[in-house]
């Protein structure tokens, strides 16, 4: 029956080779018996069916003619497309090297990114380790510098991260030094090859015969680490900085992981923060209030002068430029926003009850005549 190659690998007729690639990817990954979730026969099937449109249009002669004339035009053969040579492969990654991946890597290298060596151990990446930051307002105003004492696990230097004494490590007799399993079955008129990891050396190729007596065959040990971390002005409650290596060992020479210092801000006595805005609130005298002066509050840098207008009210919120937090990336200063309570005293002379008198007569004569003026 005539196939239809860009259906099968879910690409346009007019797909770049990238393209192309891009796409066998994802379905070999999905469809290899391997790591299929699916029947094991109908998964054969199936990344039978893709490899062969892959085989098909990324060679520019099969392509032109199956464009031309169909999948009946394309050379494969009088049965089909040939999966008999599957019979001399070694590793699962010479199958996708046939189609162009390259050579040297199984599929866990072509899909996962794994560090798995070729017939040899897998190389896997250090844990990642948190690390909470506790910081103040004004370390956040200023940035800066801050040691930190990380516990975590360190390659054990007697025997070299190897877990065997003295770093001395046998050749694991069930793969024989290979860190892999071959297994060669029939399947659908050809001969399939699957390579699993060696379960008793878990793919090392070597196994431990005498257990190291510092790390006791882990091939790590425990030590509290110094690290220094750089807190960025304007810094978030929350953010959390990365420093590349700080983290657990690698296995079998895998990268070390890395260290994510997650940084909480300590609330404030004085001032409020939303974003690199600050907030404070003061109180005033209602004469202030009423006939403007000026005054000094705190700032996170400091201490400043703020102008009070004349008939300022209770509540009111007074803005006062660049006296915020440092933006992070340097984008600049939020600012301060003062708010405003106004101070009633509780006991007045005889004196300032007489001019609040006096006030207070000269204010109803004045709400008098414009009341008149209105209606007027």
């Amino acid at each position: 029956m005539a196939k239809d190659y860009y259906a099968v690998l879910g690409v346009s007729k007019n797909a770049s080779p990238d393209e192309i690639k891009r796409a066998y990817r994802k379905l070999a990954q999905r469809y290899h018996p391997d790591v299929a979730k699916m029947d094991r026969k109908e998964a054969e099937e199936k990344f039978k069916t893709v490899s062969e449109a892959y085989e098909v249009l990324m060679d520019a002669e099969k392509r032109k003619n199956y464009d031309t004339y169909g999948s009946e035009a394309v050379n494969f053969g009088g049965s089909g497309f040939d999966w008999s040579n599957f019979t001399h492969f070694q590793d699962i990654g010479d199958i996708f090297s046939n189609f162009g991946f390259g050579g040297g890597g199984s599929i866990f290298d072509v899909f996962f990114g794994s560090q798995r060596q070729r017939r040899g151990s897998y190389a896997e990446t250090g844990a990642s380790l948190q690390y909470d930051l506790d910081i103040t307002l004004e370390e956040v105003n200023s940035g800066g510098s801050r040691m930190i004492e990380v516990p975590r696990s360190v390659q054990c230097s007697e025997c070299g991260g190897t877990g065997a004494e003295k770093g001395n490590l046998s050749m694991c007799p069930t793969c024989n030094g290979k860190g892999q399993m071959t297994h060669r079955q029939s399947a659908l008129g050809g001969n399939f090859v699957t390579v699993r990891t060696c379960q008793t050396c878990g793919g090392r190729g070597k196994v431990i015969r005498e257990k190291c007596h510092v790390c006791n065959g882990r091939g790590k040990t425990h030590t509290v680490s110094k690290i220094e971390v750089q807190v960025p002005r304007g810094v978030d409650d929350g953010t959390h900085l990365r420093i590349g290596g700080a983290g657990e060992p690698g296995i079998n020479g895998g990268s070390p992981g890395d260290l994510y210092v997650v940084m909480h801000v300590a609330r404030h006595p004085e001032f409020g923060r939303e974003g690199e805005n600050l907030f404070y609130a003061t109180e005033i005298p209602f004469t202030v209030a009423a006939l403007g002066g000026e005054i000094e509050v705190p700032t996170i840098g400091g201490r400043a002068k703020l102008q009070i207008p004349q008939g300022t009210q209770p509540g009111a919120t007074l803005r006062m430029s660049g006296l915020g937090l440092p933006r992070m990336q340097g984008r600049g200063t939020g600012d301060l926003f003062v708010s405003v309570k106004v101070r009633i005293p509780k006991k007045l002379s005889a004196e300032q009850k007489e001019l609040l008198r006096k006030f207070a007569t000269t204010e109803e004569k004045s709400k008098g005549f414009f009341s008149k003026l209105k209606n007027a």
